[in-house]
């Protein structure tokens, strides 16, 4: 009975701030490793902006981001710092990756393209299972399913038949680097479309890269604001086709991801650069999936 009387004696006032102390530092370190995970996404997502054959639209379907950015683009007012707040690290991120990893991304590509492809791989993949299940969420239909196969097939080919145009050289000037900074806003807004690759055809991906990498702001505001245009006129009409739409949309999507994600894979690949590709396949595999899951327990349509 005397033990019984101690604990039900113990003051409420000390039991609540001991709650709310022991609360307070998971949610304190929960919030910084969100936060840290966002960051990492944008830097992803940039470096894919970059890179010849793949994505940054497809990486940000693949990292979470997509949808919730289009819903905030598209109603800008609508808790807006809040929004803010929450697209930060992953803008800090895209910038990262873009010009810090410039020169990184143009080495890897050049010595060792095979491997650092199949680690893009990778992470798309992890992440595969969540976007079936997101893409599920207000159900899906067998034709759901055909609609997913046929336009991945149909990307498949396209991006293969895109490899054979020949380049036509363009001459840079500002109007020709906005042009170019819209096609970089397309392939955010349109998952799959590679700019890298339209950039290489008009002769004007070294140029950007340079420029980028030597911080030349006659090369970098004309994109800037390219990008920073056709975003904001696309992302209502896409967020619009997402609420009436929804599955249709998400398969749609989809079906990108897999027809570019098959269409990026490279051919000649030997001798023990199949372990390494293969090693780095399940690193970035595992690393997606990882923070798939992270985001599942936190769903990002909850800030909105």
């Amino acid at each position: 009975m005397s033990d019984l009387n101690q604990q039900t004696n113990i003051p409420i006032e000390k039991v609540e701030i001991h709650k709310l102390s022991e609360e307070s530092k998971p949610n304190t370190a929960k919030a910084g490793l969100e936060w840290i995970i966002r960051l990492v996404k944008g830097i992803l997502v940039g470096i894919g902006a970059i890179v010849p054959g793949l994505s940054g639209g497809v990486l940000m379907v693949v990292f979470g981001i997509y949808e919730p950015l289009l819903h905030f683009l598209a109603n800008l007012r609508k808790k807006f710092i809040q929004n803010v707040l929450f697209f930060l690290p992953i803008g800090i991120g895209g910038v990262l990756g873009i010009i810090g990893f410039s020169a990184v991304v143009d080495y890897a590509f050049t010595h060792f393209a095979a491997q650092f492809i199949w680690l893009f791989i990778g992470f798309i993949c992890g992440t595969f299972p969540s976007l079936l299940k997101t893409s599920a969420k207000e159900g899906r239909k067998k034709w759901h399913w055909a609609l997913l196969g046929g336009v991945a097939v149909g990307t498949f080919f396209l991006m293969n038949w895109m490899e054979t145009v020949g380049n036509i050289t363009l001459t840079p000037n500002f109007l020709i680097w906005m042009m170019s900074g819209a096609l970089t806003g397309l392939g955010l807004v349109v998952p799959g479309m590679s700019p890298s690759n339209f950039l290489i055809y008009l002769g004007l991906y070294q140029p950007m890269a340079s420029g980028i990498r030597q911080l030349d702001f006659g090369v970098i505001i004309p994109l800037a604001l390219g990008v920073v245009i056709i975003v904001l006129v696309f992302a209502k009409l896409i967020n619009w086709l997402f609420k009436k739409k929804y599955a249709f949309m998400y398969h749609f999507i989809l079906g990108i991801v897999v027809g570019s994600t098959a269409a990026i894979i490279p051919s000649g690949v030997s001798g023990w650069s199949i372990l390494v590709c293969a090693l780095l396949f399940g690193l970035g595999a595992a690393a997606s999936y990882a923070l798939s899951v992270v985001d599942e327990k936190h769903p990002h349509q909850s800030i909105f």
